[in-house]
């Protein structure tokens, strides 16, 4: 008998086409180069991350006779089972992976299912046992549709002979799938499942991670975020057996005594601080069994948000750092911390990129980290050394009471910034002499100047905080990598706040200081531009950058999309494509970076202004538009491409307000 939460094909026969939802794997097996089979394996196309593809049926020269070949709602309706209510969400940031002729994805409700990738339709899907004892509604009733979060980012595939399998993580518990049936492993975990608890020094209350889990020399390594009551929980890193879902090892992300970095916490700040994990992407380099891990910023008290750090003095290992463990024992290879002491909610937010370049004829398997501020961190893989080297330089401090700074924070000497970073007069916008004057005006209450300006308090002299960089130039959706021209492709999204701090409400008896005008876990407040314009800097305000990593060099820059160029403001001016600041992702092929302009306005903190429908494909040598279709909504995740009966795909999840998500597939006639 077919076991109750996996719909088969012919179980399907008479089932409405379903909407559906993008996945991600981690593959056992990866280099930095692409599958030669047209498959795209994991969340970025390998787990080294780099979101290319060598097919090349879609190129330069018919680019324009791209069309719709497909549609699916993220939820598909086969998953609709009894829902009276069913979220569909207008932000799905999953990616699909497409191995073995079927294409893999999670769903917004944060399932998996498997669809054939020539018509979207569903193959099979993994239904709960909580919803595959639901009874069905009655006929003629639809279920009331819900937006809501992304549903997860996407899934991962491992396979080893005959045994293939779909691993992916629901609320707190890791699932392992048969790849062509969807039936649940039962040897692994209980029944399928494990619980996703596991691994830390005390017991939490609750786990999750939203990413595809990254799968390395048949080990599954998630992050994630827990919670326990009374106290913060540090975001340890865990592996667990592929096979089995035996926990096998936990690495503790803020150092306990005894181990590397536990000094730089100090007055003994480590004993009830936590976060410091990732709740990003990870790469892995299945050649040296290493997993790459991009932290995030830690915290000592649950009240105060991510912008005080007066109760953890000291540098703060292992947040802002790149750490590259050994995937077999979870034991530390190496680590570089890109940010000392964080104070700015600049976690690392995106996988690293594993590059092999060439520099000053030395062939180097290198990793790029992409950031927050625009910097790329350019490293050996192997040993951690930076390719160039990335020197400390002194930054101010700020006039927090209470408050530990760091006197000096690691800057790259190459490549250089790829978004504005020290921000400075000579930073705004010219448009007309008048809006020049307004952008003045805003930012004079403020300082400005360092990149690493503190969040600071108002002073008497009216002085009211710091301008900076914000939500960051590059989140999750990380960058594109070509390994035939080693050529690095990465979105930034401008978006400068105000950071300044105000005593925490009474009772504080910690004498604690949150971030004025938001909430306390808020990230500050966007800089308004003058006459409405998305914000007193020169554009773009949103931009595609390729960065030659043989040189460390920038080699264009274009913008991403109009940008409001028809702005009152703006009429009459002769104006280039000034940019959307929106959360999209690159994809690369032989000849092409594909890149829309992101979902809607207050998504994944941009400005309102961001976001666009517009999907476009750009020349990799000149960044010159070749091709440009527009959407049902603006694209919510990373593009992905395969080659199934001999026809090439791109599929990208798209939504946007108002708009349930959807993948949309694309192809030739």
């Amino acid at each position: 008998m077919t076991r109750p939460n996996a719909l088969t094909c012919r179980s399907l026969i008479t089932a409405m086409l379903l909407g559906l939802s993008a996945a991600a794997c981690s593959t056992s097996a990866q280099t930095p180069g692409a599958p030669a089979t047209g498959e795209w394996r994991a969340y970025a196309s390998t787990i080294a991350s780099n979101k290319y593809s060598a097919l090349d049926q879609i190129n330069k020269n018919n680019v324009r006779n791209l069309r719709v070949a497909w549609r699916q709602s993220v939820t598909p309706m086969e998953i609709r089972r009894g829902l009276r209510a069913v979220t569909v969400p207008f932000n799905f940031e999953g990616t699909p992976l497409m191995v073995g002729g079927l294409l893999y994805t999670t769903t917004g409700i944060n399932t998996a299912v498997a669809l054939d990738p020539t018509t979207g339709k569903v193959v099979w899907a993994d239904i709960p046992p909580e919803m595959a004892s639901a009874p069905p509604l009655p006929p003629g009733e639809q279920p009331e549709i819900q937006d809501g979060r992304s549903g997860g980012r996407g899934l991962s595939y491992w396979s080893n002979g005959d045994d293939a399998r779909v691993i992916y993580t629901r609320g707190q518990e890791i699932i392992a799938l048969n790849a062509k049936t969807g039936q649940r492993i039962r040897s692994f975990g209980v029944n399928g499942t494990v619980d996703l608890k596991q691994g830390y020094a005390f017991p939490v209350q609750s786990a999750t991670y939203g990413n595809p889990p990254l799968i390395v020399r048949d080990v599954i390594v998630v992050g994630g975020t827990a919670s326990a009551p009374g106290r913060l929980v540090p975001g340890n890193i865990r592996g667990f057996d592929v096979r089995s879902g035996k926990l096998l090892w936990s690495f503790n992300v803020i150092p306990r005594p005894g181990e590397v970095g536990n000094e730089s916490w100090l007055n003994d700040s480590w004993s009830y601080s936590g976060a410091g994990g990732t709740w990003s992407l990870m790469s892995g380099d299945e050649e040296l069994g290493y997993v790459y891990v991009p932290h995030e910023q830690s915290s000592a008290q649950q009240t105060s948000g991510d912008h005080y750090g007066g109760r953890r003095p000291g540098n703060n290992l292992f947040e802002g750092s790149i750490v590259a463990l050994d995937a077999k024992t979870g034991r530390r290879v190496w680590h570089f911390q890109t940010i000392h002491h964080a104070l700015w909610d600049w976690d690392l937010p995106a996988a690293p990129n594993l590059v092999d370049i060439t520099v000053d004829g030395r062939r180097i398997k290198a990793l790029a980290q992409v950031s927050k501020i625009s910097f790329v961190y350019v490293l050996d893989r192997a040993t951690g050394q930076p390719v160039w080297p990335i020197v400390e330089r002194p930054v101010p401090a700020g006039n927090v009471p209470g408050e530990w700074y760091s006197p000096t924070q690691p800057y790259p000497t190459k490549p250089p910034g790829y978004d504005h970073q020290e921000l400075t007069t000579d930073s705004l916008i010219d448009f007309t002499p008048e809006l020049r004057q307004e952008a003045i005006k805003i930012v004079a209450p403020y300082r400005m100047g360092s990149l690493f300006m503190p969040p600071t308090v108002a002073e008497p002299n009216g002085t009211k905080g710091s301008i900076v960089v914000g939500s960051g130039a590059t989140a999750y959706n990380g960058a594109g990598f070509d390994p035939e021209t080693g050529t690095l492709f990465v979105t930034s999204a401008h978006a400068p706040k105000v950071f300044e701090m105000v005593k925490a409400p009474e009772p504080n008896p910690q004498n604690l200081w949150v971030m004025n005008g938001t909430a306390n876990m808020g990230p500050g407040v966007f800089l308004p531009g003058p006459q409405g314009l998305p914000d007193p800097f020169k554009p773009p305000y949103g931009r595609l950058v390729a960065i030659d990593l043989n040189k460390g060099e920038i080699k264009w820059t274009v913008a991403n999309g109009e940008g409001p160029r028809n702005h009152p403001a703006l009429r009459g001016l002769n104006l280039p494509r000034l940019g959307q600041p929106g959360r999209a992702a690159t994809m690369v092929t032989k000849t092409m970076v594909f890149l829309g302009e992101g979902g809607y306005e207050g998504v994944g903190g941009v400005p309102p202004t961001a976001g666009g429908k517009w999907f476009r494909a750009y020349d990799k040598e000149t960044g010159a538009v070749l091709w440009e279709m527009e959407l049902p909504g603006g694209t919510t995740s990373a593009p992905m491409t395969y080659m199934a009966n001999g026809k090439q795909y791109i599929v990208v999840a798209v939504g946007w307000k108002g708009v349930p998500g959807e993948l949309v597939a694309l192809a030739l006639p």
